[in-house]
């Protein structure tokens, strides 16, 4: 996949993750996305690297999109528990 595709990918998983974890988030949506896409490139490496699936150059691949959603929940799961109270 292309960057763009990667960056695509990253900001549907960053709404996703946003859609499955609702609630206030500190970096509100530019920070979901972000993290979206940081997810997604994290996600991909950690499915290429460790659970031996390599990124396919499909956009439609199951694996991929679980991934990508993945990583997107864990950074924003971090995210919220390092800076989630620091709004008050």
């Amino acid at each position: 996949m292309s960057i763009i595709s990667w960056i695509i990918l990253g900001l549907l998983a960053g709404a996703i993750a946003k859609f499955l974890l609702p609630g206030r988030d500190p970096g509100g949506f530019f920070g979901t996305t972000l993290i979206g896409v940081a997810g997604a490139f994290i996600g991909g490496w950690i499915s290429a690297r460790w659970l031996d699936h390599p990124v396919t150059k499909d956009f439609y691949d199951g694996a991929t999109w679980a991934a990508a959603i993945g990583g997107s929940l864990v950074l924003l799961i971090g995210y919220r528990i390092l800076f989630g109270h620091s709004r008050r």
